[in-house]
């Protein structure tokens, strides 16, 4: 896609947070499988799993110093164009691995474009069982919407009480693969939005308006 005189539009940067201290487990596996579908439709990805998670050290935002795996999620965070968090569904909640990782984002309340501004974020949540999926689910749209983001419409809450990945990472279930690529594709779709917008709002080299 182009624009007479301006450079090729940039691909978007989508970041994936999410997982548990699980090896493997459903919940990573479902970001992963989101973030390749980012792949697929042309944005470059970052992936946070648990395994990233469960070295972050307990957010305190009186801190004066952040760990290395503290500044990169935060500036993966602040340099991304969309999102994809995956949270297992704990007691009707998100789990506190993934919390932790969404307090840290406290460190872009002063940026030019605070918290997720402007970022559409889609929100994916697993459990062994259907009740507390949608629970959690709202749970963590409503954060979003507290980080000034824009949840995608299609948030997916999955049963992996059966099994719904394999040991590849491969899906057998083809609708929770239609609906982690349209979620995928909603986020894609959006940050691509944003950036051809700021793209049309730059001026032109030496273009002069004229009154």
């Amino acid at each position: 896609m182009q624009n007479q005189g301006r450079e090729r539009i940039r691909s978007p940067l989508v970041v994936g947070v999410g997982g548990s201290s699980r090896a493997g487990s459903g919940t990573d596996l479902a970001l992963i499988m989101a973030l390749r579908e980012a792949e697929k439709a042309g944005a470059a990805t970052r992936f946070f799993g648990g395994e990233f998670l469960s070295r972050l050290p307990h957010f305190d935002p009186m801190a004066d110093e952040r760990t290395p795996e503290q500044l990169e999620l935060v500036e993966a965070v602040r340099a991304c164009d969309g999102l994809v968090i995956a949270s297992p569904s704990y007691h009707g909640n998100v789990s506190s691995l993934v919390k932790n990782a969404i307090d840290l984002l406290e460190d872009l309340a002063t940026d030019e474009r605070p918290y997720l501004d402007g970022r559409a974020v889609g929100c994916v949540v697993t459990g062994a069982g259907s009740q507390a999926g949608g629970v959690t689910l709202g749970a963590l749209r409503g954060m979003v919407h507290a980080l000034r983001g824009w949840p995608t419409p299609l948030g997916v809450a999955l049963n992996t009480s059966t099994a719904v990945f394999g040991v590849t990472g491969g899906c057998s279930d083809p609708r929770v693969a239609d609906q982690l690529q349209t979620l995928a594709r909603q986020v894609v779709e959006f940050a691509l939005g944003r950036i051809l917008l700021e793209e049309v709002a730059r001026p032109l080299p030496g273009l002069r308006l004229v009154e």
